[in-house]
């Protein structure tokens, strides 16, 4: 097990070393650490799986629908745990491994967390648009309200903001939308 100590740069191989379950991403090259999460965050976070996962089999769609912890291998310096991730069926194969995600998911959505959203909201949307993530969606439970930002020519562009009681519609999973009314009960 590595021992966390202050140093310039960490790489994965220095993530890889880290115990099994140990509460860290690396970002940017930097073992940033994260607390457990609030009740309500988890509680959010199974409301919108279960509504990916039930419209993924009602459309007998076979993607990887996956949540946190999941490590996503960027580079050398991004390995990230997404709240939840989907993958399309046609890329499985490319990027999932026996170990990990490599490479960019179709989907990535983050739910804000205090000791978080810094790092959701700048460094890994930026890492997410760099590195191709088609969606990427905050949903924050303190505004109660969600942004699609969607790539267009490499860059992310806010597609869609959605308040607490309108539904936020994917564009990666066509006829998919989350109703945040039910989302923040």
């Amino acid at each position: 097990m590595l021992a966390v100590e202050k140093k310039k740069k960490y790489t994965i191989d220095d993530y890889m070393m880290l115990e099994e379950g140990a509460p860290f991403q690396l970002i940017n090259y930097d073992l940033i650490m994260s607390p457990s999460t609030v009740p309500l965050h988890q509680v959010i976070s199974r409301r919108i799986f279960t509504t990916i996962s039930n419209f993924l089999e009602e459309k007998n769609d076979h993607g990887f629908l996956v949540c946190a912890p999941m490590d996503v291998k960027f580079d050398e310096g991004n390995v990230m745990q997404p709240d939840i991730l989907y993958i399309g069926e046609e890329r499985i194969s490319e990027l999932v491994t026996d170990i990990r995600i490599e490479g960019a998911p179709d989907i990535i959505i983050e739910i804000l967390s205090p000791s978080t959203a810094i790092y959701d909201l700048r460094q890994k949307k930026d890492i997410y648009e760099k590195y191709g993530v088609k969606e990427y969606i905050i949903i924050d439970p303190v505004s109660q309200n969600a942004d699609l930002h969607a790539l267009r020519d490499g860059v992310y562009y806010l597609h869609q903001k959605a308040q607490e009681n309108e539904f936020l519609n994917s564009i990666i999973l066509p006829g998919f939308s989350i109703n945040l009314s039910k989302l923040f009960k």
